[in-house]
């Protein structure tokens, strides 16, 4: 039987969701002139910024400049990015991340220098990093412990939000799974990713793509979908516990990929070797590995001396030690894993969605910098970059506390969490396997007249396991669209039927929206 909850109700200037580095620097830059609220899923660190570890890219060598950035970055897009955004991107670049040095963000330097590394795809040193291989975790550490201090910011943690609010169209709050409602002036997404939608992945178990499936119930537009990035290098254990990622800045140092007689392929598939672009390198491993009856593939950096990579590398080294590998002495097992969404919710260059009073940042936004494959170490640059736009935009515009409103309450049911769980992971396992790294139409097609039975099965519970299948559901069905629809191969989105790029799809998107039903005309960028 159905039931509903009395809320609870609270107001802010502006809503920030999410506590990467998109939601952290919006927070902070949003409290110069507002009363915040931050809320999170799980913990603060809970995030994919905290796992992050290669850098963040930017253009600040002296050999450098932000027009190479821009170059290298819409060559990894492959056509479908969109130079404005790009170029909003690599010029402003700088200047973040010399706020995030003003914060005290203890980026590796050498001779009192910044310490720059290259990394797939780049052709120029431009990858600040941190503590070697922990960047992620020293930025946002840094970032946490200013926020704390700021007296305009309430911190919310393991709230899970699972509506945006609205009143005549324009998005004034948010509501939680405990039926709580949050309202504001302005809500910004910075969710992050969905990696979880799939059965093996980088990311961490609170990215089930919420930021998109909330958007996208409430009318926003997404798009891109299709295009997700499978890292090529994760660690390849005996379970998927002991799965971790394996830096692209290993490779950027030198090493090299081989497979299971010790031979080197790399230069095979793709001019740049090893520093190719994320998705021409996992399907190499994959197809490498296919070639020897799933035979693995290792990552060879033996030819570094041990006291450089516990230096260099020093969380990566640990993992594989813990793990019974010397990093100097042994090649380790690797293949690709889910990574990052290149699609999400439609923004402009403010962060602003088709949605008045709904801004986006992060990788739960498709604000054009990616295309169809992210270049390595943009994605940190890009939550910084943007964050700050919207928020510029929103004080702008002004951030009012909403109107007093009455929504109405949300009708949930009760739901079995073992038949849930069980479901998850069927869905996971088929995601990975049908619409990961290969894919094929036939395949597809069945899967997603198999994801729409099983979401009509699936009750809509008032319990968070409930609610984040769903959301898995939303999020796996619009990249099986997305990839049903792109009748081509591009970037991380690869069809075995259509191997080719074809013109045709060149910078052309297909924006998604729940109450149009999925019928908005393709857009050219």
């Amino acid at each position: 039987m159905g039931h509903t909850k009395k809320s609870q109700t609270s107001e802010y200037d502006i809503i920030v969701v999410g506590s990467g580095i998109a939601g952290l620097y919006a927070a902070l830059s949003a409290a110069e002139f507002a009363r915040v609220c931050l809320v999170t899923k799980g913990k603060l660190q809970d995030t994919n910024t905290w796992l992050a570890q290669g850098g963040i890219a930017a253009a600040v060598g002296d050999d450098d400049s932000p027009r190479q950035h821009l170059e290298d970055t819409l060559a990894a897009g492959v056509d479908i990015c969109d130079p404005a955004a790009v170029a909003v991107m690599v010029e402003e670049g700088p200047r973040r991340v010399a706020e995030l040095m003003s914060l005290g963000t203890p980026f590796d330097r050498i001779d009192g220098s910044l310490a720059l590394t290259r990394e797939g795809a780049h052709h120029h040193n431009r990858v600040l990093h941190c503590g070697g291989d922990a960047t992620g975790r020293l930025i946002q550490e840094t970032m946490q412990s200013t926020l704390l201090k700021s007296k305009s910011v309430t911190i919310r943690q393991h709230v899970f939000v699972t509506e945006l609010l609205q009143h005549e169209g324009t998005v004034c709050g948010i509501r939680t799974v405990t039926g709580e409602e949050i309202r504001a002036g302005a809500v910004i997404l910075a969710t992050g990713g969905l990696g979880q939608v799939f059965a093996r992945t980088t990311n961490p178990e609170v990215a089930t793509g919420d930021g998109v499936a909330m958007a996208y119930r409430a009318g926003a537009r997404v798009a891109d979908m299709e295009f997700v990035q499978f890292h090529p290098t994760v660690f390849r254990g005996r379970s998927e516990q002991e799965t971790f990622l394996i830096s692209e800045a290993v490779r950027g140092e030198g090493a090299v990929l081989r497979n299971h007689r010790g031979e080197r392929f790399m230069d095979d598939y793709h001019p740049m070797a090893e520093l190719g672009p994320r998705d021409v390198v996992a399907r190499a491993i994959l197809q490498e590995m296919k070639k020897e009856d799933g035979g693995d593939v290792f990552l060879d950096i033996t030819h570094k001396g041990q006291a450089f990579l516990q230096k260099r590398f020093p969380t990566i080294y640990q993992k594989a030690g813990e793990r019974g590998l010397n990093m100097a002495k042994d090649w380790l097992p690797v293949s690709p894993a889910a990574h990052y969404a290149m699609g999400g919710v439609v923004t402009g260059l403010n962060g602003q969605t088709s949605l008045p009073g709904l801004y986006a940042c992060g990788e739960v936004a498709c604000s054009g910098v990616h295309g169809a494959n992210r270049l390595a170490s943009n994605s940190l640059l890009e939550g910084l970059v943007f964050a700050w736009r919207a928020v510029r935009d929103i004080e702008k515009r002004g951030a009012n506390s909403p109107q007093k409103v009455r929504f109405a309450p949300c009708n949930k049911q009760e739901a079995n969490s073992l038949q849930i769980a069980g479901i998850r992971e069927h869905v996971r396992q088929r995601m990975f396997a049908d619409a990961g790294v290969l894919r094929e139409g036939r395949r597809l097609a069945e899967l997603e007249a198999e994801l729409k039975k099983i979401g009509t099965t699936v009750p809509l519970s008032a319990n968070q396991e409930s609610r984040e299948l769903h959301n898995l559901l939303t999020v796996a069905g619009l990249i099986v669209k997305g990839a049903l629809w792109r009748k081509e191969s591009r970037g991380g989105h690869f069809r075995s039927d259509y191997p080719c790029k074809n013109a045709d799809f060149a910078r052309c998107h297909r924006p998604l929206n729940e109450k149009e039903d999925g019928t908005c005309a393709p857009i050219a960028v």
